[in-house]
């Protein structure tokens, strides 16, 4: 990856693209597809695999990407958000899209984008439609933003469609209850162009398998992995009678890795285990139990809904059999009544910061909300800072699991403290 620029012309024009925030979330593919029109439709130069669902929709991507680059294939990949840098999003063989390509883009299109009034997830998703055709990939892996049915990246048609596991999250924008937002994330699904579904619950597995009836889609359900084996620094597992071993840690992310292989089987028929190995062992998706330090065990991962935050808690104790030290973090447009139930007497120890600065509910704030849902034990510490002191401090003196949760919008804090380089 090529340094990133400090020059005032990106960091103005990148400005101007989080600036088109201000037009919030207009759900919808009008003006996806009239900025796609402008830009001669790139969407239709090359193959895609679209991938909807509530939780392991970004880890199931990069399993994906890295098990077709590794095939020998050129792979494009789409996902959001970013942890440090905007050009994370777009990727063409783990290679970030330019600062000189986001610029040009940007100032061939300003005036489109203006006039169509495209928000920054449109604007996105067209920039890395471009970039993905210009490149020529063999297959770009394509991340929904938020839903299915009306998110920017449903002007696809592509070879595959995906959805991983469908849980409660952005009840507000997709439905109160878990069919109406299965229903939205099943939106992605069209005539003819096959399925990939993993393990849902009962009732969600139903009704998607009803909507596909009706739709003439081919499905192909994936079963869970056996055996898992937790790591501190992976994860193995058998499935059809064969071992696998991925750096991603949680049965999660093993029940992950079994959709991504066998969404890369489908699309590259013939694929060599020796090849699916190499794949998975090359897959890059910090934030995600990432241990942050080899002397004590503490991770960070960027998990927010009840669903995530179960799977991660789930994995620290399974693999230390003890209660963690935790320091926690959230936007203010979070299910607090969810997350309460899955924090309550999970912790040796949870603290509880934040920054306005940064997107997030303070400290203050956040403990007050939680509090009112009925969260009884936490320390509050107002600085982000002092507490990613404390829980460093914590991890040194218990020795206990540690795990820094909440959010992607404090990644760069947490690996600026750490000295991981990203």
């Amino acid at each position: 990856m090529s340094p990133l620029s400090t020059s005032a012309d990106f960091k103005s024009l990148l400005n101007y693209l989080y600036n088109l925030q201000r037009l919030g979330i207009k759900v919808g593919l009008q003006h996806t597809h009239a900025l796609l029109d402008r830009c001669d439709n790139p969407q239709k130069r090359f193959q895609s695999i679209h991938i909807a669902g509530t939780n392991g929709k970004g880890s199931t991507c990069a399993l994906i990407a890295s098990i077709l680059w590794e095939s020998g294939l050129k792979v494009g990949l789409y996902t959001s958000p970013h942890l440090i840098h905007f050009n994370e999003r777009i990727r063409v063989n783990d290679q970030h899209i330019s600062d000189d390509e986001i610029v040009q883009f940007v100032k061939k299109h300003k005036n489109d984008i203006d006039r169509i009034e495209s928000t920054f997830f449109e604007t996105t998703t067209v920039m890395a439609f471009h970039h993905f055709a210009s490149q020529n990939v063999d297959v770009a892996v394509i991340e929904t933003g938020l839903g299915g049915r009306l998110d920017s990246t449903n002007v696809l048609k592509p070879d595959i469609t995906v959805i991983t596991p469908i849980a409660l999250d952005h009840r507000e924008i997709l439905g109160q209850d878990i069919l109406t937002i299965a229903g939205e994330k099943g939106g992605i699904l069209k005539e003819n162009i096959p399925l990939i579904l993993a393990p849902q619950e009962t009732v969600v597995r139903e009704y998607i398998l009803q909507i596909t009836g009706e739709n003439s889609v081919p499905v192909h359900s994936v079963n869970s992995p056996q055996n898992i084996r937790l790591l501190e620094h992976g994860t193995e597992f058998d499935y059809k009678n064969k071992s696998y071993k991925t750096p991603l840690l949680g049965e999660h992310q093993a029940l992950n890795t079994v959709v991504g292989i066998e969404v890369a089987k489908s699309f590259a028929p013939g694929l060599k285990k020796s090849v699916i190995n190499s794949g998975l062992q090359k897959v890059k998706w910090p934030g995600r139990l990432q241990r942050m330090s080899q002397e004590y065990p503490l991770y960070y991962d960027v998990a927010h809904n009840a669903h995530g935050l179960k799977s991660i808690l789930e994995t620290i104790d399974n693999v230390f059999h003890q209660k963690p030290v935790g320091l926690f973090v959230m936007k203010g447009d979070k299910e607090i009544d969810l997350v309460v139930q899955t924090l309550e007497n999970q912790f040796h120890k949870l603290i509880l910061t934040g920054s306005k600065e940064l997107g997030l509910l303070s400290g203050a704030d956040l403990a007050q909300q939680l509090s009112n849902h009925g969260l009884k034990h936490f320390i509050v510490i107002d600085s982000l800072r002092e507490a990613l002191d404390q829980i460093s401090g914590l991890a040194k003196k218990t020795g206990r699991p540690t795990l820094i949760f909440g959010s992607h919008y404090i990644a760069k804090e947490v690996f600026d403290k750490f000295g991981f380089l990203f």
